[in-house]
C-alpha cells in the first residue's frame, strides 16, 4: 500500500465531486461547510470563555477530610 494522496488521487476526487455535486453547486458547498467550521471554532471558544468565567476563586469547593483518628475502624470478627 503506497502513499495514500498522490496526485492522480487528488484528481480523481475532484472529477468526483464535480460530477456528483456540478460546477455551480460546488462554491456553494464550500462556504456552507466553511460557515459552519467558523461556527464550531466560535462556539467552543464561546464554551471555554464561560468555563473561565464560571470558574471563580471564591466558588472552589473544598473538601473536607476526616483526621485519622475521626477515621471509623470496621469491627474486628
Amino acid at each position: 500500500m503506497g502513499d495514500l494522496l498522490q496526485p492522480w488521487h487528488i484528481i480523481l476526487l475532484v472529477v468526483l465531486a464535480v460530477l456528483l455535486f456540478g460546477g455551480k453547486k460546488l462554491p456553494e458547498l464550500g462556504k456552507g461547510l466553511g460557515e459552519g467550521l467558523r461556527g464550531f471554532k466560535e462556539g467552543m471558544k464561546g464554551s471555554n470563555d464561560e468555563i473561565k468565567a464560571d470558574a471563580k476563586p471564591a466558588e472552589t469547593v473544598r473538601v473536607a477530610t476526616p483526621k485519622a483518628d475521626e477515621v471509623t475502624k470496621p469491627p474486628v470478627a
